[in-house]
């Protein structure tokens, strides 16, 4: 790998590896720039992940956050990721595709926010990031037959199976869903075999995550990676550019030199270091409007076994509640199916059904007869849904982040709206015993782009209205929270934010 002085003024410091990071650290890396990426967590070798939950809990970001609202958030698994790769570490690799109709909200029913650019414009970059990493999917694609995937599925297990013959039973469509993840040998990548490990990390490379496709890209087109390195602070000139980005490593400051900075750190963390350093927030924008997905879950026993630790986890979709003609909401959801590893299982049944002692183990003895489906639903941004600084001092001095998230009627009315076709769903699967639980996943929002810079915090690019050498790539500038899990969007936003630094004409 390269290395650069702290002293030489590098193109690009990129904070943060993940989704957001990584394309971006590739596509400019390969342009000739020089760019280091700062990166909080540590590498991890791909043979050294591990199915064992307990053991792999280093790769999420367990660093305290605080909760409040109505709808606290739970943090740690899978909600934030730590090290080389970010949260794709241990994603779930869905990755459906945004829907128009989500970009344009406000337009279609008065509420909610739009997006500052259509989703033709998004669309050529979403379509490069499949390419790019490598995704699986369907050969005909129910909601959308134009789309083609450059891998067949992997083999469905017992949950996508029960939701497939529910969802038939039911009368609504359903097939394989978009997965990142290769089912045939490319490189030095070997295909899925199915251990259902997804969310514990990747052994054979075959989860599409960015350590295993876009970082190797950048490192040999001359990127620095340094990892465990959290930033906390920036130098300013005169004019009050940001000339240098002061992280910390092994206890002590360090700065390095450039010439922009984009950050990519997520929903929390970026919004957290721009009210640290009280950057970009002419708008009061900054930590504002903090969205998480509706993802409401439905679990029911079946008579036969189902392993729900094995195969891809969620492989069946549904996209026809996106607009549901019997709502009482606006805006839609997503529905897949779930397998689940049996720690994070329990801890749902816990949560969701409020089992303690020997009532919990003793229905946790039916682990293996279990089935599942989740939805993701729209999250309507509210300004009283944010991230602020708490009184308490975390890493490196930053102040810890406290999140406030209340759901909102719309999003009340959702969750029992999914709650209850899931569990049609679930009845005609053959399921018995079934129960809901109400929970939210994602995290997005916090420093919104958009076309006035009294209303927010970027561009429709991604940068700063207030600093011109400062860009954010990272799902804190979601206008709103679609349905759609959002490493692909994130990426392709990615993807064209590089785009227009290089100035290249962008695809659309």
């Amino acid at each position: 790998m390269k290395r650069y002085p702290t002293t030489e003024t590098v193109d690009a410091v990129i904070v943060g590896t993940g989704a957001g990071g990584a394309p971006m650290m590739a596509v400019l890396a390969e342009a000739g720039l020089s760019v280091v990426a700062l990166e909080a967590g540590k590498w991890h070798a791909p043979a050294t992940h591990t199915p064992d939950e307990e053991q792999a809990g280093d790769i999420y970001w367990l660093e305290e956050r605080l909760s409040d609202g109505k709808n606290p958030q739970p943090f740690g698994g899978n909600n934030s990721g730590t090290g080389v790769g970010g949260s794709t570490l241990h994603y779930g690799a869905f990755m459906p595709r945004l829907d128009a109709r989500d970009m344009t909200l406000h337009t279609e029913t008065g509420q909610g926010r739009d997006w500052p650019i259509r989703y033709e414009a998004l669309l050529p970059y979403l379509i490069k990031v499949e390419e790019d990493i490598g995704v699986s999917g369907p050969a005909s694609y129910p909601w959308d037959p134009t789309r083609r995937y450059a891998f067949p599925p992997p083999q469905r297990n017992e949950a996508a199976l029960a939701m497939m013959r529910g969802c038939q039973a039911i009368g609504l469509k359903s097939a394989d869903g978009p997965v990142a993840l290769i089912t045939a040998k490319q490189g030095t990548r070997e295909a899925c075999v199915g251990c259902g490990a997804c969310h514990q990390g990747c052994r054979n490379q075959a989860k599409s995550s960015a350590d295993v496709t876009y970082i190797p890209r950048a490192l040999a087109a001359g990127a620095e990676i340094r990892a465990e390195c959290f930033a906390h602070d920036f130098k300013r000139d005169s004019q009050g550019r940001i000339t240098g980005v002061i992280y910390r490593q092994g206890g002590k400051d360090v700065m390095q030199r450039c010439q922009r900075v984009i950050l990519c750190a997520g929903a929390v963390e970026t919004a957290r270091l721009l009210l640290h350093t009280g950057l970009a927030n002419r708008s009061d924008q900054v930590g504002r409007n903090y969205m998480a997905h509706v993802s409401t879950q439905v679990w029911g026993t079946v008579d036969h076994v189902t392993r729900p630790n094995k195969g891809y986890p969620s492989l069946a979709i549904t996209e026809d509640m996106i607009r549901p003609k019997d709502a009482d909401f606006v805006g839609g959801y997503l529905i897949q199916s779930l397998g689940m590893m049996p720690m994070t299982w329990a801890t749902n049944v816990v949560r969701g059904r409020g089992y303690w002692g020997e009532k919990l183990t003793r229905y946790l003895r039916d682990y293996n007869y279990a089935i599942g489906l989740g939805a993701h639903g729209e999250c309507l941004p509210s300004p009283d849904n944010r991230v602020i600084l708490s009184n308490e001092t975390g890493r490196a001095g930053m102040p810890k982040p406290l999140i406030t998230l209340s759901y909102s009627c719309n999003e009340k009315a959702l969750h029992r709206h999914a709650g209850l076709w899931m569990t049609r769903i679930a009845e005609a699967a053959g399921a018995r015993d079934i129960w809901t639980s109400e929970r939210s996943a994602h995290m997005m929002g916090t420093c919104r782009m958009g076309t006035d810079p009294d209303d927010a915090v970027v561009n429709a690019w991604g940068r700063s209205f207030d600093i011109e050498n400062l860009w954010i790539s990272d799902h804190s500038i979601f206008p709103s929270a679609t349905c759609a899990n959002p490493a692909a969007p994130i990426m392709a936003l990615s993807l064209r934010a590089a785009d227009k630094i290089l100035g290249r004409a962008p695809l659309n």
